[in-house]
């Protein structure tokens, strides 16, 4: 991942341009407007402790009251807002809090994991990264990288392979039955020659993780590059995220350091904990 080069807007007018040019906005200009307004309106509706009038929001925002109202109909198609059939004054519908809802869990789990992440990372000297169950896949919410001279990591919002990571190992183990259903058609991708691509073998591997709680992944997506994974419980139990070494295979090896598999299961387990996940006793 290279450097990120930061470039300063400078607004270039031409000498000639007449000034009715300069005053009307650009189509993009007019379409950010446009989403700005928008999501003024959401945030109004949101935190409005009663239903608002046309009027009401208009005055509140600045704009015209026909301008106010086109915007709001939007709302109201798309099931972000509706109207009050005796008042017809405005509020936020169910279906913005279906959409708070369907993301709160992603960093509910990842406030969970993070001061764990520092400390793991501080304790191995390694890669540390998250993931969870985004859309049906498996997801890396955050980095950090390690204290090695080569930084190994992947970008936040990557998507990675069930077959072929340590991460999607923990999901196969310990996520939705479905998630294997769901590879059952569809050919297993070769990354590296060690990629793990017959359908017994991934459901070997998958098996022995669920036994001992932890998955690596050595060479399977990239020769010389390792991971160890440990998974995320909540409060029924239930998988919710995956923490995880990611390194050389000089650092991590096959099979990872007991000490290492110790440290990750710790990190994950103390995680757990602040969703109130309990081990069960043994």
């Amino acid at each position: 991942m290279g450097p990120v080069i930061r470039h300063q807007n400078h607004c270039l007018v031409e000498r000639n341009t007449p000034i009715d040019r300069l005053a009307e906005p650009s189509p993009t200009e007019a379409g950010l407007e446009s989403v700005d307004l928008v999501l003024r309106l959401m945030e109004l509706l949101a935190h409005a402790a009663r239903p608002r009038g046309v009027t009401e929001i208009a005055r509140e925002l600045a704009i015209s009251k026909a301008r106010t109202h086109r915007h709001l109909r939007a709302l109201v198609r798309h099931g972000y807002a509706r109207q009050e059939a005796d008042t017809e004054r405005y509020e936020v519908a169910v279906k913005l809090m279906l959409l708070g809802e369907a993301v709160r869990d992603r960093f509910d789990v990842l406030a969970a994991m993070r001061p764990e992440m520092a400390l793991l990372r501080e304790a191995t000297g390694q890669a540390v990264t998250a993931s969870a169950l985004v859309e049906g896949a498996v997801v890396v919410l955050e980095l950090l990288h390690g204290r090695t001279l080569i930084e190994f990591g992947v970008r936040p919002g990557a998507r990675l392979d069930f077959h072929a990571s340590a991460h999607g190992l923990v999901a196969l183990a310990f996520g939705p039955p479905r998630l294997m259903e769901d590879l059952a058609g569809a050919p297993l991708k070769a990354w590296t020659a060690a990629t793990v691509t017959r359908r017994d073998e991934l459901e070997a591997s998958v098996a022995r993780v669920r036994l001992q709680g932890w998955a690596s992944a050595p060479d399977q997506m990239m020769i010389g590059v390792n991971a160890l994974a440990a998974p995320v419980f909540d409060h029924q139990g239930a998988w919710r995220g995956t923490l995880a070494l990611v390194g050389s295979t000089q650092f991590i090896e096959a099979p990872p350091a007991p000490g290492q598999i110790q440290a990750v299961r710790r990190a994950a387990a103390a995680a757990s904990d602040r969703l109130g996940w309990r081990a069960k006793a043994a």
